[in-house]
This record gives C-alpha cells, sequence and structure tokens, in this order.
C-alpha cells in the first residue's frame, strides 16, 4: 500500500517505515465499471471481438498490476501478495470489475487492489477499443479494508494509570522514560491518562494503589518495571496474586512482538490480566520494551473495553 509519510522540514516526501508494525492478514476489495454499448458486450460474452477472450486477458492484467502496485506506484512498499482475484458483472450497458486482494504483511493492500481494479478497466478498454469508441470508466474506489488496526471494534477510549516501578527513578538518579513513553503514547490516542505514579521495586503500595484506582474508575492500569529476574523484581508475582483472569493472548503477543526484534527478549517478564472488571498490563521497564508495547496494544486493546460491554468479539 502507498503510505505517504511525513513531509520534513525541507518538503520532502519519505516513504513510511513499517518495520517495527504487525504482521497481520489484511485483504481490500474495490471495483470500477466500464461503460459501453450494449453490442459490445454481446460480443464480449459471445467472443467475436477481434483481440479475442477480453475477459481471461483483463484478469490475468489486473492479477499483473496488483503483484507490481509497489513499481508503478511510487512510494508503495512491496508486499508479498497470498492471493489475487478479478471478478466481472455485466450490466445492460457496462461491465463492473471488481477486486480481491490479500496478504499477510505489516501494511494494507488498498492501493494493489485500486491497481487491479483500474488495469483490468484499461485492459477491457484496449481490448475493445476498434469496436466501440464510446467506452467510459468510472467509479473506481475501495469498497472494504480489512485486517491491521482497522479490523475490530475500537472506538472505546478507557482512562488510564501508568504505574512505574523503579529504585533508580524513586531515588532520583535517572528519569521515568518508561513512564512518560506509555502515558503519551495513551493520551495521544484519546486516552485520559491523568493518574502516575513512582513507586519503589516490590513496594507494599502497589496493589492498594491499583484498587484505589480502579475504585476511582480507572479501566486501563500498566505498569513498568520489576519484571526482571532479580530479588526486588516482584511485579510479576504481586500482580498476578490478585488477577481474576488472566489474558494471556495478550502476553503472547508482546512476547512474540519483542522476540521479532531482539532475541534478549526472550528474557522479559510481563502478564495481564483482569482485577474487578479493571484491565491491568504488568510491562517490563525498558524504553524499548514500553515502545514496542505501545506498538501492540494501541488500538487492539481497545476492543477488549467494547468486548467487556458485550458486543461482539
Amino acid at each position: 500500500m502507498t503510505e505517504f509519510s511525513h513531509i520534513d522540514e525541507k518538503g520532502n516526501v519519505k516513504m513510511v517505515d513499517v518495520t517495527n508494525k504487525l504482521l497481520t492478514v489484511r485483504v481490500a476489495k474495490a471495483e470500477g465499471k466500464i461503460n459501453m454499448r450494449p453490442e459490445t458486450i454481446a460480443g464480449i460474452k459471445d467472443g467475436e471481438l477481434p483481440k479475442g477472450n477480453v475477459l481471461n486477458i483483463a484478469k490475468i492484467a489486473g492479477i499483473q498490476a496488483a503483484k507490481k502496485t509497489s513499481g508503478i506506484i511510487p512510494l508503495c512498499h512491496q508486499l508479498n501478495l497470498s492471493f489475487v482475484d478479478i471478478e466481472f458483472e455485466f450490466k445492460s450497458n457496462s461491465i463492473w470489475v471488481r477486486s480481491f486482494v490479500k496478504t499477510k504483511e505489516s501494511t494494507g493492500v488498498e492501493m494493489e487492489a485500486l491497481s487491479a481494479v483500474s488495469i483490468a478497466l484499461l485492459t477491457v478498454y484496449d481490448m475493445c477499443k476498434a469496436v466501440d469508441k464510446s467506452m467510459e470508466i468510472s467509479g473506481v474506489k475501495l469498497i472494504e479494508k480489512k485486517g491491521g488496526k482497522s479490523d475490530h471494534a475500537t472506538g472505546y477510549r478507557p482512562k488510564v494509570g501508568v504505574i512505574t516501578l523503579s529504585d533508580g527513578v524513586v531515588r532520583g538518579k535517572r528519569e521515568d522514560i518508561s513512564g512518560e513513553i506509555l502515558a503519551d503514547g495513551f493520551l495521544n490516542s484519546g486516552c485520559v491518562v491523568d493518574h502516575r505514579i513512582v513507586l519503589e521495586d516490590g513496594s507494599d503500595q502497589l496493589v492498594p494503589m491499583i484498587y484505589d484506582w480502579i475504585d476511582s474508575g480507572l479501566e486501563l492500569i500498566l505498569t513498568t518495571g520489576g519484571t526482571g529476574i532479580s530479588p526486588r523484581d516482584l511485579t510479576i508475582e504481586v500482580l498476578e496474586s490478585i488477577f481474576e483472569s488472566k489474558l494471556t493472548g495478550v502476553e503472547q503477543a508482546l512476547h512474540a512482538y519483542g522476540r521479532g526484534k531482539i532475541k534478549t527478549a526472550m528474557l522479559s517478564r510481563l502478564t495481564a490480566g483482569l482485577v474487578k472488571g479493571t484491565l491491568v498490563i504488568c510491562l517490563p521497564g525498558s524504553p524499548g520494551a514500553t515502545r514496542d508495547a505501545l506498538e501492540v496494544l494501541i488500538p487492539t486493546i481497545f476492543h477488549s473495553f467494547h468486548m467487556l460491554k458485550g458486543e461482539k468479539h
């Protein structure tokens, strides 16, 4: 898909970096039509046009166009397409062309679907132009997109709190960078983030603080730090002792993403679960881990609140 990134201060256009985006199944559908005389349509159906089977050639052209989109659209990412199909529908004075494109990649296939329809329509035009000068192409548009961040209901935005567990931050030896990353990430996504605190590793205030925040209406609580393997890294054990249920899928997604970027992520510990209907996610304390968490969680984690309300998965 063509993703025109940010334009820098000099007005230069850059390609969007999708390296860290999740690989997900992505689907796009597009359509368009070509108007022509009824006699031309009859000739296509009967296979009597001079250049041969119009729809077969147009279908092949559309599939090829989808596969080569990155070569003709500037700044378009090269994708490994897993499926492309072109369908035709006859009307009294037009032919509708619809494309279906599928991949498992880190960016969408809208441009591939649109390219497929456009080139298929142009091929029909080329195959028929000798017998019909009245043809006109119109209505090319994207009609469906699935996958990535648009694949589920994520409109709801919860009230969020962030707890940093770090002896170093409490003692003023370093800044709370990870807590800031999490707070800014969820704030920028539209959440209210007005609860933040820094506690010592293994603090006995952690559980009471979480219960107080839940009672005050917080719906999502994120902790960062205290997840290593030293004797004072107790956040995992403490939180799991109050979980009413665990969200292992969230844990697996965070681990998988981290391991895909750096091998030492296998040494990180994290957990996620529900406490009195509030989602609590415990993350490692490194800035890199919290940035990765934002990529995985936003906006997908917001779908959990639709589910908690009884909406469909």
